[in-house]
C-alpha cells in the first residue's frame, strides 16, 4: 500500500481506502474477537447486522481516531475509537444505531468516541427516526480524564432533547457502570440479556468497601435484578439473538417520531369477531382470580400483544397490541398478582407507559378490575400518595384517544385513577359484571351499619342483609350508567368490535392542553 501522503494513482487510493475500512471492520486484534465470543457475546457489527435489514447499514466516521496523549494512548489509535455508528433500515424504515465495541478499550468512552455518538444522536433527531444504542462499555476512559465525563454529559443532554420526539431504545449487552447507566435510564425502553448485562452506579468492589456487603456483578445489577426488582429493564432475554429480534418487533409497533402515527398493518383478523370465551374468563365472584392477559388475548388481533415490564409490578399489565391493524397501548389490572391493586411500582409502571403512548400518538385502552390502592405502613411511608399521583397525572395529561372498560370491580380512588370518565377518558364502557363504588359492599356495610349489626341478636344475618341492601342500592351493574359515569354497558362478547368502532371514530381526535413550558408532574 502506498504510504499516506505520497503520490499515487486513483487505483492506489481506492485500494488504500478499502484496506483502511476493512481494518476498521475487523478491529485491532483477532484475539479480541475470540475473547468477546468466549464470553458468549457478539461483536458490535454482528449485533448491528441482527438489528438492521440485511445490507442496509451505512456507517458514519468509521475512520475516526482519538487524539489523546499520555498513558500510552498515543501509541494506540484504533479506527472507530471503540464505537460503531450509523443508520440502516428495520422493516424498510430508517433507524439510527450506535454500538460500543468492547474489543477496543473495553468500549470505554473517550472524547472522540463521545463525539461520534453525539453526531449520530443529532442526526436521528434531525431525521426524525428512532435511535437504538447497543451498550457494551466499561464506562469513561480514565486516561482521558474529564473530557470523557463531558462526553457523557453531551449524551445525556441529547437523550433529554430527544425524549418524546423520537423513540429511544437501549440494549444492554455488557457492563454499564457509573454515569454511563444514566443514558439508558433516560431512554424509553431498556432491553437486557441474562449473564452478560450488568448495570449499576457503584460496582461490587465499591459496595464491599463502603458497606461491607458481598455481592456479585449479576447479583447487584444483572438482567433479572433490573427486570424483576428495580424495574430499570423493560425486557429480559436469554440470548442476544432473541433480544434483538424483539427490538425489531417493538420498532415495528412504533412511529418514527412524534409527528407520525404508528404503522398500521392488516392482520386479517375480522373486526366483527365475537368471543364467546370472554363469558367464562372473568369470574362473577369478585374475589376469584384470573389472568387479564387471557382477556387481552381474546380482544387483540390474532391474540397477539407485546407486554412491557412483564416481570416487574405484575399487578398491572402494560402492553402494545393491534385492533384491526391499529396499534393500541393497553393498561390493565392483573387480578393474578396482589388481586390487581395499585401500589407504588404499578403506579410508576403505568404512568411511564401512558406518557410514552401519549408522546407518540398511540391510543390507550384501559381494562379495569381494581380493588383499590394497596394499604399498609410501608406503602404510605414510601409515598404511595405521590407515586399514585404519577399515574393520575399521566392520564389527565394524555391527549390521545382513551377508552376504559370496567370488567368487574372498580373501587375508590383507584377507579378514578384508572382512566375514568371524570379524568378525561373519551369513552367509558363496562361489562354487566361491573361493580363501581367507593368500596366493596362488604366493607361499606361494615362501616355504614356497624352499630346496627353489632346490636342485632343475629349480627351475621344482619350483616348479610345490609350487604345485600348496599349492593342493590349502590353497586348494581347499571348504577354508574344511570348517572352518565359509564357511556354503555356492553356484552363482553362484543368487546373487540365495540373497541374497533370506537377507536376508528376517535382517530381524528384533536385535543390540546393549556399553553405552558411544561407541567410539573409529581415525583
Amino acid at each position: 500500500m502506498t504510504a499516506i501522503g505520497e503520490p499515487a494513482t486513483f487505483t492506489d487510493r481506492l485500494a488504500e481506502l478499502a484496506e483502511l475500512k476493512e481494518r476498521a471492520k475487523l478491529g485491532p486484534d483477532p484475539r479480541a474477537t475470540e475473547r468477546q465470543h468466549a464470553k458468549g457475546k457478539l461483536t458490535a457489527r454482528q449485533r448491528i447486522a441482527l438489528l438492521l435489514d440485511p445490507g442496509t447499514f451505512t456507517e458514519v466516521e468509521p475512520l475516526r481516531r482519538h487524539r489523546a496523549t499520555g498513558f500510552g494512548l498515543e501509541a494506540r489509535r484504533p479506527y472507530t475509537d471503540g464505537v460503531v455508528t450509523g443508520w440502516g433500515l428495520v422493516d424498510g424504515r430508517t433507524v439510527f444505531v450506535y454500538a460500543h465495541d468492547f474489543r477496543i478499550f473495553g468500549g470505554a468512552l473517550g472524547e472522540a468516541h463521545a463525539e461520534k455518538i453525539h453526531k449520530i444522536m443529532d442526526m436521528a433527531i434531525t431525521a426524525g427516526a428512532p435511535l437504538v444504542s447497543l451498550n457494551d462499555g466499561a464506562g469513561a476512559r480514565i486516561q482521558e480524564g474529564v473530557s470523557a465525563l463531558a462526553g457523557y454529559g453531551g449524551i445525556f443532554q441529547r437523550n433529554t432533547k430527544a425524549s418524546g420526539v423520537i423513540p429511544q431504545i437501549s440494549v444492554m449487552l455488557g457492563p454499564c457502570a457509573g454515569g454511563a447507566a444514566y443514558s439508558p435510564a433516560l431512554t424509553d425502553f431498556v432491553f437486557a440479556v441474562r449473564d452478560i448485562s450488568q448495570m449499576f452506579i457503584t460496582g461490587p468492589d465499591v459496595v464491599r468497601a463502603v458497606t461491607g456487603e458481598e455481592i456479585t456483578h449479576n447479583g447487584l445489577g444483572g438482567a433479572d435484578i433490573h427486570g424483576e426488582l428495580s424495574g430499570v429493564a423493560h425486557f429480559v432475554y436469554d440470548d442476544e439473538e432473541s433480544c434483538l429480534a424483539d427490538v425489531r418487533f417493538l420498532l415495528s409497533l412504533l412511529p418514527s417520531n412524534n409527528r407520525e402515527l404508528p404503522p398500521r398493518t392488516s392482520t386479517g383478523d375480522s373486526a366483527d369477531r365475537q368471543s364467546e370465551a370472554l363469558l367464562d374468563l372473568v369470574p362473577l365472584d369478585a374475589n376469584r382470580s384470573y389472568d387479564i392477559r387471557d382477556v387481552l388475548n381474546e380482544i387483540a388481533d390474532d391474540g397477539d400483544f407485546f407486554e412491557v415490564h412483564g416481570h416487574w409490578a405484575r399487578n398491572l399489565v402494560c402492553a402494545f397490541t393491534r385492533l384491526d391493524g391499529q396499534v393500541v397501548g393497553v393498561v390493565a389490572s392483573q387480578p393474578r398478582a396482589l388481586a390487581g391493586v395499585l401500589d407504588i411500582n404499578a403506579s410508576e409502571k403505568g404512568a411511564r407507559f401512558v406518557q410514552f403512548c401519549d408522546a407518540f400518538n398511540i391510543p390507550l385502552l384501559t381494562l379495569v378490575d381494581v380493588p383499590g390502592f394497596l394499604p399498609g405502613v410501608d406503602q404510605e411511608h414510601r409515598g404511595i400518595i405521590r407515586h399514585g399521583a404519577k399515574l393520575l397525572y399521566a392520564y389527565c395529561n394524555a391527549t390521545v384517544p382513551r377508552i376504559s372498560i370496567v370488567l368487574r370491580k372498580a373501587y375508590g380512588g383507584a377507579y378514578i385513577v384508572m382512566d375514568s370518565l371524570s379524568i378525561g377518558a373519551d369513552l367509558a364502557l363496562a361489562w354487566p359484571t361491573n361493580e363501581i363504588a367507593v368500596m366493596g359492599a362488604e366493607a361499606a356495610a361494615d362501616v355504614i351499619f356497624r352499630r346496627e349489626i353489632a346490636a342485632d341478636a343475629d349480627p351475621h344475618s344482619m350483616r348479610d342483609q345490609k350487604i345485600k341492601e348496599y349492593r342493590e342500592e349502590l353497586v348494581h351493574p347499571y348504577y354508574a350508567a344511570e348517572r352518565g359515569l359509564v357511556d354503555d354497558v356492553i356484552d363482553p362478547r362484543d368487546t373487540r368490535s365495540t373497541l374497533i368502532r370506537a377507536f376508528t371514530m376517535l382517530q381524528r381526535k384533536d385535543a390540546s392542553l393549556p399553553r405552558r413550558k411544561h407541567g410539573n408532574p409529581p415525583q
